[in-house]
């Protein structure tokens, strides 16, 4: 009895056979192929006719909320700019009854416009007190209600504005809550004087993310701050915030994908906030909706199945019937000296031709693609793909045939000024020009050395290198001829870094290390610079350098218009880095963080605060010179700016007419004489004070006459007819009838409830 593993030995001995069922595999492959991929493209459609509508829903509640947190952002400025609270962080008695009654109604008018707005505070970090609505006024930490999160102050950093949401202890008949509060920096003069709290309404901030049934399908919805903490979430499901932390992790910032808890799939969908740098996720069920095309992936690879059945039993008829022929042609090819010759013979010798002209052909391509091969290994090899001493020797015994065993450097040639270049140059002809350049360099290269280029991306790219026995040019005059015969017929410069000599081919990750390395000294050596590593290898620096407080120092002299300080400061860190003789490494970092920090002075103070720029100002391929000049151009220009809205003409004009207000209180004056004292038509006066004041000449006027007279209720012992005197009115009753609408008090009451009051605080702290 023949065992199956002697019948299987016979069957698979003959070439047809295993031809019949390499095919068969073939084509169970293919049905197997084309199943998967209908299964994957039908998920993939259904995920996509899913998530659009889910991702839109998710951004749009995410743009209501980011619109919210803006417009309060808005209202915080406000409050940071109102008169009020510069008063209250900058007076010596800052419990003044008329100042903080001023400020607490300002901040109840805030209120009572904002429906998303549940309280505000101000805090006073040097004093630690506090005014806030509906509170009032605390002089201590202690006694304020809601008072933990003034270490938010160590948070802000350069920012000006930060959204946070934090637990709020009980108090009273108060339970513990979550608050979601914006902060908001008050800047007296550039000095971190105070902090505007905006505390937010859950449910209005939150109405517009709808977690309800959407297509029919239910959906869970949750926002993470910025450190991952759960800010809010809605939907019918359990899901942790561990598991939502790990589904952010997993999406890698991608819109949507899959993901699968406790074995059920589902749909996450995925934005962040560029105003709060929230994270908003959605889950959607997807098991229903993919049976279908589940069943019918099952089903194809039945198919498949069922392929290799009727394969085998192809085999086995075709072996047994159709290639009897074939292997009785076999025997007569094994019989030598037979006196006739079957025609089939002849069939075959024509397939064995056609077979040797194709066995030409492939090889004459493998000798085409094997630069090719030699480039791949080469990138493979910088790459670190290749960490194997065995494979990298085989793989460049096989790519390097010709090669000898003389010591390989690496030379990388980059493009100066790299982002120039590619604006110069339409996007269509930056591979030509690349390849252009490496056959160049290849050319001129060969004449005296083996070489393969290696395009790096970007600016760069890497030629290996190996003399040839009896070269006598040295490297560095070659590849100084190489950049000059370049930039002459490519009319664009470069420059080039290149290793010692490395006896290894293992070596040669470490030989474009120091390439690299090399290369980066163009910072000081300028354009077209040939840099061997050897020249840089013992370049020391020293271990003091300018730090970020120069920084800090360069952007507040824009900020306050002091052009020439600006400059001069600019100036001393371009000096520094040059006389010190930095590592450019350390020198690019630094200058990249000074762009940084411009480039948010210049998106802090226009429009789309909220926007990140698309702005590539990477200095990497620049030298010292260029870099110093973008930098002084935009400093100018930042300084210019600052100093002009400092200076502008209207500032000038409201402050002289706020200046003639105060000399002229107790004057019968109006607008008229107002503007007149200016050179200026009342109405042009008018608009400009508007603009400036967000007030009228009139309301602004009557103001400071009110505010004198408070004063003065309380300095001296004044009759009211004499005080209203005093304040330009000529009528005691005008006067009283003013002054009640903006103290909602009459002047008598106001000089005894303020005098009461003081007395009482005097006696309780005496």
């Amino acid at each position: 009895m023949v065992k199956p593993a002697q019948w299987l030995k016979y069957y698979l001995s003959d070439t047809q056979t295993r031809l019949v069922l390499m095919l068969t595999i073939f084509v169970s492959l293919i049905i197997l192929a084309v199943g998967l991929t209908s299964y994957y493209t039908s998920k993939s459609v259904l995920q996509s006719e899913l998530s659009e509508p889910q991702h839109q829903s998710l951004r749009i509640g995410m743009n209501y909320i980011d619109k919210y947190i803006q417009d309060t952002n808005y209202i915080a400025i406000k409050v940071a700019l109102q008169s009020n609270v510069y008063n209250f962080l900058t007076m010596q008695e800052q419990n003044s009854y008329s100042n903080i009654n001023q400020l607490y109604q300002f901040l109840e008018t805030l209120l009572g416009n904002s429906p998303y707005i549940e309280s505000i505070y101000i805090y006073d970090r040097a004093r630690e007190s506090f005014v806030g609505y509906p509170q009032g006024f605390s002089s201590r930490a202690v006694t304020f209600a809601d008072s933990d999160w003034v270490d938010v102050a160590e948070r802000f950093g350069d920012k000006l504005m930060l959204v946070s949401s934090r637990v709020v202890a009980a108090s009273g008949n108060n339970p513990a809550s979550n608050k979601v509060t914006l902060f908001r920096k008050i800047l007296i003069q550039g000095q971190f004087k105070g902090i505007v709290a905006v505390n937010f309404k859950s449910d209005p901030l939150f109405n517009n993310m709808n977690p309800e049934y959407v297509s029919g399908l239910n959906r869970m919805q949750f926002i993470l701050g910025k450190e991952g903490e759960p800010i809010y979430s809605a939907g019918k499901g359990t899901i942790e915030i561990s598991t939502v932390r790990k589904a952010l992790q997993q999406l890698n910032g991608e819109p949507f994908g899959d993901f699968v808890q406790n074995g059920k799939r589902l749909l996450v969908s995925h934005a962040r906030s560029p105003v709060t740098e929230w994270d908003y996720v959605s889950f959607v069920p997807q098991d229903n909706l993919l049976a279908k095309s589940t069943s019918i992936r099952n089903v194809v690879i039945a198919v498949s199945f069922i392929a290799l059945v009727f394969g085998g039993i192809g085999i086995f008829y075709t072996h047994s019937v159709a290639f009897k022929p074939v292997r009785r042609m076999r025997k007569m090819l094994t019989t030598y000296g037979q006196d006739e010759v079957s025609p089939d013979l002849i069939d075959l010798e024509k397939i064995t031709g056609k077979l040797l002209k194709d066995h030409e052909k492939l090889a004459g391509l493998v000798r085409q693609t094997m630069p090719e091969a030699s480039s791949k290994f080469l990138h493979d090899m910088f790459a670190g793909n290749m960490k194997s001493n065995r494979e990298i020797s085989e793989k460049w015994k096989s790519y390097f045939p010709e090669w000898s065993d003389v010591p390989l450097t690496v030379a990388v040639i980059s493009i100066d000024r790299y982002s120039e270049w590619a604006k110069g140059f339409p996007e269509k002809d930056h591979l030509l020009l690349k390849y252009a350049l490496a056959n160049i360099a290849s050319e001129l290269l060969s004449t005296g050395w083996r070489n393969v280029c290696v395009d790096l991306g970007r600016d760069q790219t890497a030629v290996l290198l190996q003399p040839i026995a009896g070269t006598a040019q040295p490297l560095q005059e070659k590849l100084t001829e190489t950049v000059m015969i370049i930039r002459r017929l490519l009319n664009f410069s470069v420059s080039v870094g290149y290793s010692e000599p490395h006896a290894e081919a293992g070596k040669l990750k470490l030989a474009i290390y120091e390439a690299d390395n090399a290369l980066s000294y163009r910072l000081y050596r300028g354009y077209g610079s040939v840099i061997s590593y050897e020249a840089v290898s013992e370049h020391e620096m020293s271990d003091t350098f300018a730090n970020e407080a120069i920084i800090d120092d360069l952007t507040s002299s824009i900020e306050t218009g002091i052009e020439e300080r600006a400059q001069r400061i600019l100036e001393r860190i371009l000096h520094d880095i040059r006389e010190d003789y930095w590592y450019p490494s350390e020198a690019l970092s630094f200058l990249d963080t000074v762009t940084a920090k411009l480039n948010r002075i210049t998106r802090g103070k226009e429009p789309g605060v909220w926007e990140e720029p698309d702005v590539d100002r990477s200095y990497r391929t620049m030298d010292l010179h260029d870099i110093g000049n973008i930098l002084t151009e935009q400093t100018k220009s930042l300084a210019e700016r600052f100093g002009d809205l400092i200076q502008s003409k209207e500032f000038i004009m409201v402050q002289n007419m706020i200046d003639y207000m105060k000399e002229h209180l107790g004057e019968n004056v109006g607008v008229q004489e107002i503007s007149a004292s200016i050179g200026i038509s009342v109405s042009l006066a008018s608009q400009i004070f508007k603009q400036e004041t967000n007030e009228t000449i009139h309301e602004y006027f009557t103001k400071l006459r009110i505010e004198r007279a408070a004063e003065l209720l309380l300095e001296t012992n004044s009759k009211i007819s004499d005080i209203a005197q005093m304040v330009g009115y000529q009528h005691e009753n005008s006067f009283i009838r003013v002054f009640r609408k903006y103290k909602d008090i009459t002047p008598g009451k106001y000089r005894e409830l303020i005098r009461n009051h003081d007395a009482t605080f005097n006696s309780l702290n005496s």
